[in-house]
């Protein structure tokens, strides 16, 4: 989202079928009321009235408490919608909580944690007078490793992304606010990603409007990979979809008829409505007849210009835009509005969100004084810290643990070093997407852009060890500065420590992608000084992601815990995890490689023609094959593989399992006779089969295990790019010492199919299916094998 400031230009439920779709509803009496009082509410406007509500504004009057608004109808008691990023929290205000990112929460392989995570940032902006929360973010999927934002979603493989997309739409919409799923879709790059009018987008000297880059994908890579977790966020009722700045195959994606009526409201059966990303709006006609159900934020656009508004009038006047279209948005604007009760009782938007509002700069300044009257911010973050600690916890994977480093134990002497162990040195502020390393001093918790939120508490790495060593009677050695580090200057640090601590970060933002997956602030140097100097080294990374470790093999390195992005109780979750309170169960959603050459696709960065207004294309040529399923393609390691994580305890696995199709024999294509739900044909969601397989606890401690499930489709009657194997299934088990329990998987018929692109339709391949079950993409254990469709002679 690119916002214009004052400063710079710059209830778990489902959704009936809009009346724009030719399929009936779900027999659910709270969905045919909600679709009632929609069209209620739709006979009583005025033309005019209807292009309101589908036209976004900044603001409510002269207070700005919201990132985007609908107006108002005072006269049908309608006090109109208030929308507000982000995916970590909510954005703009104080009183509010600092919640961990996105692939923070996927690290937790934990359904109930994505739930608890969204469910309570929807209590928030519920209690703000949010009535829209502009997330999850299931796109970025995380084509490229150094993507700007990848941080916000739940990692590149679509299975789990997929579940914390379901999970995340249900806990927020369980709250009463509405989810909107974005950005839909291909959205893998922040380099050129509007166009050259926009926010990410790069302006030639001859004044060329130069259009945003073209994510140019496959029909079966789009679905099997890029579509699969929005296909999730329908079936788990999300109101809206948010449309990006990107192109697909050419097109925007907020004028592309193909995936937002086709794909989305067609072959999806969405039922909600498609809103655009900030200015992501390029015509009227074009836009709404080809899937765009709002326009934000109106005429309050960087251009100044409104495609909406009087522009969408003037267009259903003369016909080119129907009047039955316009219905169909506005119904599809108002059914979940109703649904979720959002016209009884719903709060104020506060007020006290539009002086930060006014002065968020996306930069390091925050000056909250002078510009707008000072008023006291509604405190809504409740017990809050509490899951955010657990989740920041449960989101730490320990990668290595040499001769049992962690837990700390009987060390009486520690030190901690580098520059992402403190509070930082300027405050408590936004971050800032114009500088690519964020800021130098201080410890890291959450990315930047309007997915970033301002803290009204912060538990610092520095702060929480402290007050556990003074407990614990341990001396704390300290050294941030990186310079002194890395050139070895230890003089202040005396007696030599037992343990030392390293904090590394890397910074991640919207609106520039990552020049490299290298941890910042001469991170390398910093790690391979400290181990000469101290033999016992614990590393602590702090990233959006992937992060390269070129010194992990180092065996002074004692220790490595990546805590990604963990929010604001990152050094009371860290301390968690350092002495034992909490096992370390979080598994790396995302490889990390070894080699630079594997990688994976990279940032389209420069384009050889700069004043061709079509010039930035990227084909996805890989298909399928990004992170794990690149490494099976190209047969080669990677440093931590997908899903790998260790313990304080130990797990086997039995090699035995159990399979079952629980029907019998499948159909090789999905049955259109059961109809359409949210999310596609209902057969394509019906459970289908069932593998169980036996976990034990073989340590000394209770901790959890995360046992995996990967399918491979048979490579003889499938298309030629079928990955070796996906991810499709995995359980969260709380195993006590010696305890031994059945992880069972469930698969849903998508499960076991691929995208057909003659059918143009999923389908269970002939032949054997390989299911291989462990502890992770590499860890295989326990497998069988079953054929799964019908004799077709």
């Amino acid at each position: 989202m690119f916002i214009k400031t004052a400063s710079t230009a710059c209830l778990a439920v489902t959704f009936p079928f809009a009346f724009g779709l030719d399929v009936p509803p779900r027999n659910n009496s709270a969905q045919h009321i909600a679709l009632g009082k929609a069209k209620v509410f739709l006979s009583q406007l005025a033309t005019a009235e209807k292009i309101g509500l589908v036209t976004g504004s900044y603001g409510l009057g002269p207070v700005l408490p919201c990132v985007g608004t609908i107006s108002g109808i005072p006269r049908l008691n309608f006090s109109g919608l208030c929308y507000s990023d982000g995916p970590t929290g909510y954005a703009r205000s104080d009183g509010v909580s600092v919640f961990p990112s996105g692939i923070t929460v996927a690290a937790t392989w934990d359904r109930d944690l994505m739930y608890q995570r969204a469910l309570a940032i929807g209590e928030e902006f519920r209690a703000k007078g949010a009535h829209v929360h502009l997330g999850p973010s299931p796109g970025p999927l995380g084509r490229s490793i150094v993507a700007g934002r990848n941080w916000e979603g739940f990692g590149p493989d679509p299975y789990l992304a997929g579940v914390a997309t379901n999970a995340s739409v249900t806990g927020i919409q369980a709250a009463g606010v509405q989810a909107s799923s974005k950005h839909y879709i291909g959205n893998e790059q922040e380099t050129q990603r509007g166009s050259s009018t926009l926010s990410g987008g790069l302006t030639v000297s001859n004044g060329t409007v130069i259009d945003a880059v073209s994510a140019n994908i496959d029909d079966r890579t789009l679905h099997e990979l890029y579509l699969w977790p929005f296909a999730n966020a329908v079936h788990a009722g999300t109101a809206s979809v948010m449309c990006g700045y990107n192109r697909v195959n050419g097109n925007y994606t907020c004028a592309n008829p193909d995936i937002l009526d086709r794909i989305l409201k067609d072959e999806l059966a969405f039922p909600g409505y498609v809103l655009s990303d900030w200015d992501a709006t390029h015509s009227t006609e074009l836009s709404a007849n080809g899937g765009l159900d709002m326009e934000m934020p109106g005429t309050q656009s960087v251009s100044g210009v409104s495609y909406f508004g009087d522009s969408l009038l003037a267009a259903v006047n003369n016909g080119t835009v129907s009047l039955d279209r316009l219905n169909d948005m506005v119904t599809r604007v108002m059914m979940p509005y109703y649904l979720l009760g959002q016209d009884q009782d719903f709060p104020e938007p506060d007020p006290a969100s539009g002086g930060v509002f006014l002065n968020y700069q996306y930069g390091y300044n925050s000056p909250l004084s002078s510009v707008y009257p000072a008023v006291d911010a509604r405190d809504v973050r409740a017990d809050h810290a509490k899951i955010i600690r657990r989740i920041g916890a449960a989101g730490t994977v320990l990668l290595k643990n040499t001769n049992g480093a962690l837990p700390l134990t009987h060390e009486t002497n520690i030190g901690l070093l580098g520059n992402d162990v403190s509070y930082p040195t300027i405050g408590s502020v936004y971050l800032d997407y114009d500088n690519a390393e964020g800021y130098e001093m201080g410890t890291l918790d959450i990315g930047g852009g309007s997915g970033t939120v301002r803290h009204t508490s912060f538990s610092t790495p520095e702060e929480a060890i402290e007050r556990k060593a003074r407990k614990l009677g341990i001396r704390v050695q300290k050294l941030f500065d990186n310079k002194e580090v890395a050139e070895g200057l230890f003089r202040t640090i005396y007696p030599r420590p037992q343990a030392c601590l390293v904090f590394l970060k890397a910074f991640a933002t919207e609106g520039t992608d990552r020049a490299s997956p290298d941890l910042q602030w001469n991170a390398t140097a910093v790690v391979e000084s400290t181990a000469a100097f101290c033999p016992n080294t614990i590393v602590v990374t702090h990233g959006p992601g992937v992060v390269a470790m070129p010194w992990a093999d180092n065996p002074k390195v004692t220790a490595i815990l990546a805590a990604h992005y963990p929010g604001e109780e990152s050094g009371n979750a860290l301390v968690d995890v350092l002495w034992g309170a909490v096992e370390p169960s979080g598994r790396l959603p995302y490889s990390i490689p070894r080699n630079s050459s594997d990688c994976g696709p990279p940032i389209l960065s420069s384009v050889a023609n700069a004043t061709d207004p079509n010039a930035w294309q990227v084909d996805f040529t890989e298909g399928q094959m990004i992170d794990y399923r690149q490494f099976d393609a190209n047969g080669t390691e990677a440093l931590y593989e997908f899903g790998f994580g260790l313990s304080y305890s130990n797990f086997t696995m039995s090699s035995d399992t159990s399979f079952e199709l629980i029907d019998g024999p499948l159909s090789a294509l999905p049955d259109q006779s059961q109809g359409m739900v949210p999310g596609g044909l209902a057969d394509l969601w019906k459970v289908v089969a069932v593998l169980k397989v036996e976990v034990t606890n073989s340590g000394h401690r209770a901790s959890s295990a995360v046992p995996q499930l990967y399918v491979s489709l048979p490579q003889d009657t499938t298309p030629p790019g079928t990955p070796h194997k996906v991810l499709r299934g995995f359980e969260k088990l709380h195993l006590k010492a010696g305890e031994r329990r059945e992880a069972r998987f469930e698969l849903m018929r998508r499960d076991l199919s691929y995208w057909d692109l003659g059918n143009r339709q999923w389908v269970v391949p002939e032949g054997i299916v390989q299911f291989s079950a462990g502890f992770s993409s590499r860890n295989l254990v326990a497998r069988t094998h079953a054929r799964l469709v019908y004799d077709q002679n």
